[in-house]
């Protein structure tokens, strides 16, 4: 994944709408209208958070008769992960030495 296509999935998950919806997602595909149903927004706006998630390549989107029926994407989540995995070791390395660092304050 590209540094550009990265910082389009964070800032797609950025806002915590958005982040709601992605879950929502992960359960089940869903059309507009179910997508709205738990937040107090217009049909418009929870709209707009479903192109920004579109753009980001989080989402896609399928017609079903009228209805636009949209599912999670994957994909650019896992490479977010993967990409946030190197940052593991660092902290564990951290985390280790706090660990150590408490024993020894412990013991003294």
């Amino acid at each position: 994944m590209s540094a550009a296509a990265r910082d389009v999935v964070f800032r797609a998950l950025g806002d915590p709408t958005r982040r709601s919806i992605l879950e929502s997602l992960s359960r089940r595909e869903r059309s507009v209208t179910e997508l709205c149903e738990p937040f107090d927004m217009t049909q418009p706006a929870v709209s707009q958070h479903l192109r920004v998630l579109a753009d980001a390549r989080l989402v896609s989107v399928r017609r079903r008769g009228r209805e636009r029926v949209y599912r999670l994407r994957a994909a650019p989540l896992r490479q977010v992960y993967d990409w946030l995995g190197h940052f593991e070791q660092f902290w564990q390395g951290k985390l280790e030495a706090l660990a150590e660092y408490m024993e020894d304050e412990d013991e003294t």
